[in-house]
């Protein structure tokens, strides 16, 4: 299994977020860009229009990235995940729902097996 870190702040995550490709979802934006590494680096994006408090913000990430740990991804994937409005009020269950459903669509989800 490839190695999984977060993308950091700065010119990563913008170049990830700039040439990505997008898959849109009710609660979740899905952005991917293959980099020909074997890593799996992802970033999670909670703007404060969706939720003022930090606390808020903060629990949707964390959901996010626990979902996320559970998936097996293609390596050589960058992924951000932007939140929509509606996933602070949405449950555990939603969340995984839309981003496995989004993920799955992106094509970037190892097949049971392997790749």
């Amino acid at each position: 299994m490839a190695a999984r870190r977060s993308l950091r702040k700065g010119e990563e995550f913008d170049t990830a977020y700039r040439q990505g490709t997008v898959v849109s979802g009710p609660l979740l934006v899905i952005r991917h860009r293959q980099t020909g590494s074997g890593d799996v680096r992802w970033g999670f994006a909670v703007g404060k229009r969706l939720a003022k408090r930090a606390v808020d913000r903060n629990r949707v990430k964390r959901r996010l990235v626990d979902i996320f740990r559970r998936i097996a991804i293609v390596p050589g994937t960058d992924i951000v995940v932007v939140a929509r409005a509606g996933s602070v009020e949405a449950s555990y269950a939603e969340l995984q729902r839309c981003l496995e459903a989004g993920l799955r669509r992106a094509g970037v989800v190892e097949r049971e097996g392997g790749a």
